[in-house]
């Protein structure tokens, strides 16, 4: 474990687990978690031999809770510092949902040599909210009572996520798990107001069409289709289109939070594309 500060003075918290010599494998968390979400795929691929890295974004988890900073440049550079000091080379960029989109704006600015293939799981480009270009996106009133909700009662938005659509505990039959819930109040509580705030902004109404069409790497983009944070239909496969080199991976009736609710499903495919 350890911290980088980046050039406004925000000190950014990274795990760091493995052999320095392995090939590197960096985790991107999802609003508003850190890098503890990542927990289970961490030790997995560490039990593959591989080094396996987990920052926590700025104004979340144990990262400074900057005042400002909170949009995907900021977040994509706040990423390059970390690549930077512990000099990651050939290292593969794996995020989820919110750290999709950061790892698409990361990848497409990336030197040469940092990164050898990227995943998007449940990831939020191109872009989600609704507009002329995006007729298929979520309306901005969905985002907006995201918003009034934390305003509201941060505590209990944060009850009311995962208890309900993030993990689709909210459909028949669902097998719930309080302690899945309750480790996502624990992450979620421990970052800043202010930063999941705007963060809001940030993963829903980001363009990300650019960064897709630049990137030259691997990338393996992987969706639940019954994923009810950010919709299938308007994601996935509209990524894949934008991309030079994608590949789609659909799995039929699951969730948003898939690599927490189905890890004997995921890792295994994760593995595969990282050992390709």
């Amino acid at each position: 474990m350890g911290t980088v500060t980046t050039q406004d003075g925000t000190g950014i918290f990274y795990k760091d687990w493995g052999p320095r010599d392995a090939q590197p494998v960096v985790f991107h968390h999802g609003w508003p978690l850190s890098g503890d979400d990542w927990d289970n795929q961490m030790l997995f691929f560490l039990e593959h031999g591989y080094r396996v890295i987990a920052h926590d974004r700025r104004g979340h988890g144990r990262s400074d809770q900057s005042a400002g900073g909170h949009e995907m440049d900021t977040y994509a550079a706040d990423v390059a510092a970390v690549t930077d000091a512990l000099d990651l080379r050939d290292a593969v960029h794996i995020g989820h949902s919110t750290g999709g989109g950061e790892v698409a704006r990361y990848v497409a600015r990336a030197e040469p040599g940092r990164v050898a293939k990227a995943v998007l799981v449940g990831a939020v480009p191109p872009i989600m909210v609704k507009s002329d270009a995006n007729p298929g996106g979520l309306p901005i009133e969905v985002f907006d009572g995201f918003r009034a909700s934390l305003v509201a009662n941060r505590a209990q938005f944060y009850v009311d996520v995962p208890a309900g659509p993030f993990y689709g505990f909210n459909r028949p039959g669902a097998q719930v798990s309080q302690g899945v819930i309750d480790n996502w109040w624990r992450q979620g509580m421990r970052g800043a107001a202010n930063a999941h705030y705007h963060c809001i902004k940030a993963f829903s109404e980001t363009d990300f069409t650019e960064d897709l069409k630049q990137i030259e790497v691997p990338v393996l983009v992987a969706h639940g289709t019954d994923d009810q944070i950010v919709p299938y239909e308007d994601s996935a496969p509209l990524s894949v289109k934008l991309l030079r080199n994608g590949r789609l991976q659909s799995y039929e009736g699951l969730p948003h939070g898939m690599l927490t609710t189905h890890p004997e499903v995921l890792n295994p495919d994760l593995l595969a594309f990282v050992k390709e």
